[in-house]
């Protein structure tokens, strides 16, 4: 083990990363708060997939699909199987330039997470509580809050509603047989009802549909945790592009071309089980640098007086003041690994478990 690689699985490194994130994106959501400024506290988390565990991300599409990356709005539909996808996505809306104008309809206890939750508040995420009944009105405001955005925008949607279990795929199957659906092997079935309402609010805004479906080499299950200690994952991205037009209007025939997606979807995992690689020709974006030069200012800005204060504690040789930064620093550790938790898959929302038992 090389000596940086070493250094990667420090605890003590851990702490700084974690000081440099809670403390940088505590600031960052106050300016939000005072001034409504838009801060991507998303390149700290992007760094760390590009930068710190040098993860390679290759994308397989054909030059024509490439050539229009980030120079035109679009919807992009990601499958959810892995606990580090979304990161994944915010590398490529970063590598192509729309990280800070980048959404996604995310689950409404997202709010509660610190830090990333509140950041989210102010850049027009599109929350949902996942009972239409009740989210129909706040997803449709939202998305045409989106239909005159400034910039070029992405759209994110996980079609499948939470992330894929052997327990969920069981009850989503069960769900696609009631309704004589195909099976899928590699995904759950997919929610329709975002999926339809944002192509009816953002027609005439995006431009076309992308379908991204993720995988890892070497049959990898790739982790946050595993991330901050350095660890370097492959992933491999089919990206395909369906321009806006070729989705039917009509809402029914919208769902069942979104159901027939996920069979193609399906097949594209089975062939990359096989194979080990997607159809198309690889590109491997390049890396920016603004992420990592991010991190670098908030960490000069943050970890000098951090230091300082250090000294000052055990140089004052007082028991007290430093059983109490010490019991700080527990503190601290306790929550950076809960934090972490959140993206963990055994520790997701039971949403599938149960909501798959009734009808859209």
């Amino acid at each position: 083990m090389g000596l940086l690689a070493y250094l990667k699985t420090q605890f003590v490194l851990h702490l700084l990363i974690g000081f440099v994130f809670v403390v940088s994106g505590l600031v960052i959501n106050f300016i939000q708060l005072c001034t409504l400024v838009l801060w991507p506290l998303n390149k700290q988390l992007v760094m760390l997939l590009e930068w710190w565990s040098c993860t390679q991300c290759t994308l397989f599409a054909d030059q024509a699909t490439i050539d229009r990356l980030g120079k035109e709005h679009a919807i992009i539909i990601l499958n959810h199987n892995f606990e580090i996808d979304f990161l994944c996505g915010w590398t490529m809306c970063e590598r192509f330039g729309v990280l800070g104008s980048s959404k996604v309809l995310a689950k409404r206890e997202l709010l509660c997470v610190p830090l990333i939750g509140w950041t989210w508040y102010f850049l027009e995420i599109v929350f949902c509580k996942r009972k239409w009944e009740e989210d129909r009105d706040t997803v449709i405001a939202g998305l045409k809050r989106l239909a005159d955005y400034p910039e070029y925008m992405w759209f994110l949607l996980y079609c499948e509603g939470t992330r894929f279990t052997e327990k969920k795929h069981r009850v989503s199957m069960e769900v696609a047989a009631s309704k004589g659906l195909l099976p899928l092997k590699h995904h759950l079935l997919p929610r329709t009802k975002g999926f339809t309402t944002a192509v009816q609010c953002l027609r005439g805004t995006v431009a076309a549909i992308y379908d991204v479906t993720l995988n890892f080499r070497g049959n990898k299950n790739p982790s946050l945790l595993g991330i901050l200690y350095g660890k370097k994952y492959e992933a491999d991205m089919c990206l395909r592009r369906f321009p806006l037009e070729e989705i039917p209007q009509d809402e029914k025939e919208a769902a069942q071309w979104l159901h027939k997606l996920y069979q193609e979807k399906d097949a594209l995992q089975e062939m990359y089980n096989e194979k080990g690689v997607f159809p198309g020709e690889p590109f491997r974006p390049a890396r920016r640098p603004w992420t990592l030069l991010n991190f670098l200012f908030w960490a000069t800005v943050l970890l000098s007086p951090l230091f300082s204060f250090v000294l000052g504690v055990f140089a004052s040789g007082s028991p007290l003041l430093i059983l109490t930064f010490l019991g700080f620093v527990g503190a601290a550790s306790f929550g950076v690994r809960r934090l972490i938790g959140v993206t963990e898959i055994e520790k997701g929302s039971s949403y599938g478990n149960q909501e798959f038992k009734k009808k859209e």
